[in-house]
């Protein structure tokens, strides 16, 4: 029985030393260091290419650890393939991060603090049931990659406009009628993705997209290229198959970095197959793009 005792007496102190790391930990919090909680997560980061990352990937997760979003130094976080529903407000204490994945998850919102992530450069979020996208997420001005694929997404939000430095841009698989107009401000892209949506036409405003190398826009409903599209000098890439195209501009032949037509989905070049045309490929490619049928011509 003494031994029992004994033991319980152990046990009770125990408890009070862990309450008391608990309040000591509160107190550090509020100097700015680590609870304990959080310092053994920290342990899980590494270091790569200079960043201090941390990789809670395919661990199960439907919430993630409230300690997480004490570790404010963390530059690369990858919480793809959980199970994820939503992501708190803390979030935006992690104002240091660059890139952020959050791939593969159910999440059907993102939280408006995500804005205060000024130095994020890369946001995954594809494959989630966002239906869509905070307006604070246009104060992350320095991105430069953004995947919003396999959502539910039917709109942009216009603050979108100021990310001048994004360069990719995934929409596909989306819900998406028309291009929004944020996108045409966004001069920096070159690679654009909007395959897989309800597109019917692209307007004229494309044009605005002088950088724009990779457009993919197979799989919706198009079934007109504005001329404008021609005014694309430096379009290496453009794939409309897939849609309801009955003829091309006449003006296609001034996009001379489409040397040829390309049947590969990473082929450079156009790619124009299951398309309603009226007209053969050859005669339907006049001017200087007549070339890309002879390629193609068996010999």
């Amino acid at each position: 029985m003494g031994v029992k005792q004994s033991r319980s007496v152990s046990n009770t102190e125990l408890n009070e030393v862990s309450v008391g790391q608990r309040k000591k930990g509160t107190i550090r919090d509020e100097q700015s260091s680590l609870s304990w909680a959080a310092e053994r997560i920290r342990k899980q980061t590494t270091v790569h290419f200079g960043f201090s990352t941390l990789s809670l990937a395919m661990r199960g997760l439907d919430v993630t650890p409230a300690e997480l979003w004490e570790l404010r130094d963390l530059q690369k976080l990858n919480l793809s393939m959980n199970c994820l529903c939503s992501l708190p407000p803390a979030l935006g204490a992690l104002d240091n991060l660059v890139i952020l994945n959050l791939w593969g998850n159910n999440l059907s919102s993102l939280p408006t603090e995500i804005g205060l992530l000024k130095k994020l450069r890369v946001l995954f979020a594809c494959r989630n049931r966002l239906s869509e996208v905070p307006e604070e997420l246009g104060s992350c001005t320095h991105l430069e990659v953004l995947s919003l694929a396999n959502n539910q997404i039917s709109s942009l939000p216009s603050s979108l406009a100021a990310m001048h430095h994004l360069t990719k841009l995934n929409l596909s698989h989306n819900r998406i009628v028309h291009i929004p107009t944020c996108i045409y401000s966004m001069k920096g892209l070159v690679f654009l993705h909007l395959a897989c949506n309800r597109l019917e036409t692209i307007a004229d405003q494309i044009q605005e997209l002088v950088n724009l190398k990779i457009l993919i826009v197979e799989g919706n409903s198009i079934h007109t290229l504005p001329k404008t599209l021609c005014f694309l000098e430096s379009l290496e890439l453009l794939n409309v198959d897939f849609n309801d195209l009955q003829s091309v501009p006449d003006e296609m032949y001034q996009l001379s970095r489409l040397t040829r037509l390309a049947c590969h989905p990473l082929d450079k070049g156009l790619h124009i197959i299951h398309n309603p045309l009226l007209k053969p490929i050859h005669e339907v490619l006049q001017g200087g793009l007549s070339a890309l049928y002879n390629y193609l011509k068996p010999t």
